[in-house]
């Protein structure tokens, strides 16, 4: 083989093979951003914000949703390959369901950055940033017990059993009520983290054990749910409840006295902060953090410090 010949085919395998995914370029491209439920104020804000970053560090941006459904995800991540993403903020569908979707994207040598939600494989995104669901999940409950009292029969809504946000809320709300031997918990439903069935557990909770005096809910949409169910059957007085988001809403409950507290998760920091390891680790191969699981510390609004939420998910110093 001559000289001439082999510098054809090297030549050749050049143009054929992919870009190493962190191998230093300029900004621009697209960044596909995948949330769960643009419904949910919390999921919407997620997407905006992610979006509005990538486009201010000079990338365009699209963000779709996957509704909580791996298969739509799958498919979401077939059209990110497709339009050769340069990177994808995700948001996962479920732990160990989405596992697939993101090799896929590896595969296809576009990094991942995951967002609020894990999945069960280290190793395959970039970066997983997400709120300190057990260090809220402790404030949360340690000011539901201030408010709720320490004694009494207490009922639980729970998120999504494929989210292990669900799980850490949980277990960290049991870390503390169950330092209260007199706190019964005597019920507990999925509500998915949806408002509609989080009404509907809280009636058939409420119907199973109407002695209750409070709820502690997995999320702000659920708890507003077990709001309007109490409303409706007159006991909002009598029976407190507790969410977890920070949501506008939420808030606007704990103003008004309906809503106990809500537990603020920093969605605007890190999905802004997603973007900004991926546009790091675009041009420099790093993403610039200590290490692929990053958390962010979650904040306690009561009727006390609400007027210093001066936007979605925001609070000021």
């Amino acid at each position: 083989m001559t000289m001439k010949t082999k510098t054809m085919i090297l030549a050749a395998f050049a143009l054929a093979a992919p870009l190493f995914v962190g191998q230093a370029h300029a900004a621009g491209g697209l960044i596909s951003i995948i949330v769960n439920d643009p419904a949910n104020p919390y999921w919407l804000a997620e997407g905006n914000i992610a979006a509005a970053e990538a486009r201010k560090l000079g990338y365009t941006a699209n963000v779709s949703a996957s509704k909580g459904d791996t298969n739509t995800e799958s498919q979401q991540i077939d059209t990110a390959i497709t339009n050769k993403s340069v990177a994808i903020i995700l948001d996962p569908a479920n732990a160990s369901g989405s596992v697939g979707a993101v090799k896929k994207a590896v595969a296809a040598n576009i990094p991942v950055f995951l967002v609020n939600a894990e999945i069960n494989q280290p190793g395959l995104a970039k970066a997983q940033l997400v709120s300190n669901n057990a260090q809220g999940a402790a404030l949360g409950a340690q000011q539901w017990v201030k408010d709720v009292g320490s004694k009494g029969n207490y009922v639980e809504l729970l998120g999504a059993p494929s989210d292990n946000n669900a799980a850490t809320r949980s277990n960290g709300y049991k870390s503390v009520l169950s330092q209260y031997p007199d706190l019964k918990l005597v019920g507990s439903q999925v509500a998915n983290w949806d408002r509609t069935q989080g009404f509907n557990a809280t009636q058939s909770l409420m119907q199973a054990h109407p002695d209750v005096i409070g709820v502690i809910s997995g999320n702000d949409e659920m708890a507003l749910g077990a709001i309007a169910a109490l409303k409706q059957a007159g006991k909002l007085k009598s029976v407190k409840v507790g969410g977890f988001d920070g949501s506008p809403a939420a808030v606007d409950a704990v103003k008004a006295g309906e809503l106990q507290y809500t537990v603020l998760q920093p969605v605007a920091v890190f999905s802004a902060k997603a973007v900004q390891e991926a546009d790091q680790f675009l041009k420099t191969g790093k993403t610039g953090a200590s290490g692929e699981k990053q958390l962010f510390d979650c904040v306690l609004i009561t009727k006390a410090n609400a007027s210093k939420y001066t936007a979605p998910f925001v609070m000021s110093k």
